[in-house]
């Protein structure tokens, strides 16, 4: 896949409905599933930038968490559908540092955050692998794009990438 056009600051790649499984005793969405949905709107992130599942399947790369925050700033319920924007901060050969804000699409409100550092792998070896050269294209494009942005209110501890590490 090309990006013919330039990448829009946030990225906004993702949207799902709140399912009534999700819900939980209290009448909102059970923390649990903040997590699900922010992992699909991972999935989606790594599927634009050619990280995904099929990727995957087809090589011997693949992508694990590293680390993850979640900020609860306000509740969604049952059938609300949400709205994820996505913001890339920072990558290196190896590593990207990235969050995603997600709001409650009729209302514009946002609801919570995630912030996350993914390692890119070596499935076979168990070790960490070089990123494909047009992931790290594409992973540039969205740098470039976002690097001016305000971070979305409600990001946990200082994250980031430590020089030296791979």
């Amino acid at each position: 896949m090309t990006i013919d056009r330039p990448v829009p600051a946030p990225f906004s790649l993702h949207r799902e409905t709140v399912r009534t499984e999700w819900i939980d005793y209290n009448g909102h969405l059970n923390m649990a599933y903040y997590l699900l949905a922010f992992d699909h709107a991972t999935d989606a992130l790594f599927d634009y930038i050619g990280l995904g599942a099929e990727y995957a399947r087809t090589s011997d790369g693949t992508t694990f968490s590293l680390e993850a925050h979640i900020s609860y700033l306000a509740e969604v319920g049952e059938n609300d559908l949400l709205r994820f924007e996505t913001y890339v901060f920072d990558f290196d050969e190896k590593r990207i540092h990235y969050a995603h804000a997600m709001y409650h699409d009729a209302e514009d409100y946002l609801a919570a955050t995630n912030e996350l550092l993914s390692l890119h792998v070596s499935r076979s070896k168990h070790r960490a692998l070089s990123m494909p050269p047009t992931a790290l294209e594409r992973l540039a494009l969205f740098k470039t794009a976002h690097k001016t942005l305000e971070r979305p209110p409600g990001l946990s501890r200082h994250m980031g990438l430590r020089q030296g590490r791979g």
